[in-house]
């Protein structure tokens, strides 16, 4: 799967977000004045490589930090499946690379104008700002690898453009608070290896791994989801999004291409657009093609979760279509 947008090419405007410019001058001054005095930045404790930042704090928690570390943003939201995948991922990488970047968190729910003035349009959508420039790197689910070679290309812009080197970490700095291990469930070995294997980007171990919890619990509700997740993943991998893009356009009537846009709809955080894509597509589709829209439709619903405001419209919306 190739995400959309991973490249270490194109600035976004942040002027209308603050002044970048000023942001960054009182970070740099900042930055020169502790090194004129023979000091520098404190060491952070690891937990703090990862931090949530609203529409108030966005100048001094990102603004500004940026012009001593690359600050990768998440938008994500409680509602996006992909992003319960993401952001994880992005916080263990965060720790591993240990001061070379900082992960910042927003909830693009509760900051609708950052959201806007990114140009989002999906999510899970990451960005990076350096030095008070942002450049998109990735929108929607993406491979481990894939993400550590963004990453790499970012700390290395981030050190020959501006001569950021990151911020020190004192490892042992949250020791001292280290929570007491959770009691082990009788499927929390199985659900950690799939975790672990979809983090590694071996996605038929994940769902290999959520199957063997099914065949013991077929309700188990964290492994019904992890597994929809981990299938739909494994389906896009291998997916061009422009000739799959094409296609479905094309073809309107096409059930196999309406469902593999559906997928990469979901992927990208278009849960809405998945779902109206696969009504549609049972409403002028007939027999064992009206049949594998809906199934497909069945299956994005298990992804999404069967709480979700989005997935009872359209269930309704297949009833109609359907009876």
């Amino acid at each position: 799967m190739q995400p959309r947008n991973m490249s270490m090419s194109g600035v976004v405007d942040l002027a209308a977000v603050k002044a970048a410019g000023e942001a960054k001058a009182k970070a740099e001054q900042a930055r020169l004045e502790a090194a004129r005095q023979g000091g520098g930045a404190a060491a952070v404790p690891p937990s703090a490589l990862v931090i949530d930042v609203d529409e108030a704090g966005f100048e001094r928690d990102i603004l500004q930090r940026s012009a001593e570390v690359p600050v990768v943003i998440d938008f994500w939201a409680e509602w996006c499946e992909p992003c319960k995948q993401l952001g994880p991922l992005l916080e263990r990488l965060a720790a591993e690379y240990n001061g070379r970047f900082l992960l910042a968190k927003i909830d693009v729910d509760a900051n609708q104008m950052l959201m806007q003035q990114f140009g989002i349009q999906g999510i899970p959508a990451v960005f990076a700002v350096v030095a008070g420039q942002a450049l998109p790197l990735f929108q929607g689910a993406a491979p481990e690898a894939q993400i550590r070679e963004t990453l790499d290309q970012l700390i290395q812009v981030a050190e020959e453009r501006f001569g950021l080197t990151g911020i020190a970490v004192d490892a042992d700095a949250d020791s001292s608070q280290a929570p007491a291990a959770a009691p082990v469930g009788p499927y929390d070995a199985l659900l950690e290896a799939a975790v672990t294997a979809l983090d590694s980007g071996d996605l038929a171990g994940a769902v290999q791994a959520y199957k063997n919890v099914l065949a013991d619990d077929p309700g188990h509700p964290e492994a019904k989801l992890g597994l929809a997740q981990a299938e739909l993943l494994r389906r896009v991998q291998d997916m061009d999004p422009q000739q799959v893009r094409k296609d479905a356009a094309e073809k309107p009537a096409d059930v196999a291409a309406q469902i593999a846009a559906a997928d990469l709809d979901l992927v990208g955080g278009h849960v809405a657009d998945a779902f109206d894509r696969l009504v549609e597509t049972a409403r002028v589709t007939v027999g064992d093609d009206r049949n594998a829209a809906r199934l497909r439709l069945l299956e994005l619903f298990e992804v999404v979760g069967p709480d979700d405001p989005r997935v009872t419209k359209a269930r309704s919306a297949l009833a109609r279509v359907l009876y």
